[in-house]
């Protein structure tokens, strides 16, 4: 799993803080997270294929998480993309995007297929052999998801000594790490579980995109590797919260502490702040390993 953060600074882009948009790379499988102005941008300064993309998330619809979508769908086309490309977002997007089409005069040259959210419950929207996608259903002042992606689990580990001394062909690995059972030359069945140990655990990311304070997300990141939770405010403007439905450092160190997160990523920092060390400290005062988002930078486990 690796995570690119391409923006993690909230309202207004400005020159060196780029609003919400990062990159996804689970077993293989790339995915775009929001896409506030200036995405594609980013993409290209982080050397990330455009090809590669063939699904996006969108968490709400305020600008600074989908204002760079129609830019980068309209360069898709110029690069004359065919394969199909899937948005999954909340009601109103593909109206939104089929206008700013229509009124240009504009057209996609690949298939655009968007995959409507409006439950306000958890609901599983993407599910394939490499991994499995849920929404979080976030509070913030217009409907809001957050998304939790879960790596399926690889093939088992082959012990090579094991197979080697009970003289199995090779031919039969690959049929092994795929949890199957096998015979040997002289006739034997060899149970997999004594050629074989289990796969590693696989990897798992939780987005949590603007929103209130919400403890009810909990059970649902339980043990999740990575968990990226907004902090526009520092506790000293936790007043504001209520009002503008944002969480404080402190606040996302107590989800990440409940929940027990390998990794805390704090972001949507508000342009008041100028010394965004605080918010990790901040958020230490509940919960240890924790790392400020920052353009550019990248969070990968093997």
């Amino acid at each position: 799993m690796q995570l690119t953060i391409l923006g993690c600074h909230s309202a207004t882009p400005r020159a060196n803080a780029h609003p919400t948009s990062q990159v996804l790379d689970m077993n293989g499988e790339l995915m775009l997270i929001d896409c506030g102005e200036g995405t594609q941008v980013r993409l290209r300064r982080e050397k990330i294929k455009f090809s590669r993309i063939r699904h996006i998330f969108i968490s709400h619809l305020h600008g600074d998480h989908y204002y760079g979508l129609i830019g980068l769908l309209s360069t898709f086309s110029l690069l004359n993309r065919t394969a199909e490309l899937h948005i999954h977002a909340p009601q109103g997007l593909e109206e939104i995007i089929k206008l700013q089409l229509r009124v240009s005069h504009a057209y996609t040259s690949y298939p655009l297929i968007f995959h409507q959210l409006d439950s306000r419950k958890a609901e599983l929207i993407l599910d394939n052999d490499k991994l499995s996608v849920e929404t979080i259903p976030l509070s913030h002042r217009v409907y809001t998801n957050g998304f939790l992606f879960k790596a399926k689990p690889g093939d088992r580990k082959l012990l090579i000594d094991k197979v080697q001394n009970l003289d199995i062909d090779k031919a039969y690995y690959k049929s092994i790490v795929k949890g199957k059972d096998v015979e040997t030359r002289d006739g034997r069945l060899v149970r997999n579980e004594d050629l074989t140990a289990d796969p590693r655990p696989e990897p798992s990311y939780a987005f949590c995109s603007d929103t209130v304070f919400k403890p009810d997300i909990v059970p649902q990141i339980t043990g999740t590797t990575l968990l990226y939770h907004e902090s526009t405010f520092l506790e000293e403007q936790e007043h504001l919260c209520e009002k503008t439905k944002h969480s404080t450092a402190k606040q996302a160190g107590i989800i990440a502490q409940k929940a027990g997160v390998q990794k805390l990523i704090l972001g949507h920092f508000s342009a008041r702040y100028k010394n965004l060390s605080l918010f990790e400290k901040e958020a230490q005062v509940v919960f240890d390993n924790v790392e400020n988002a920052e353009s550019g930078k990248i969070f990968r486990f093997e």
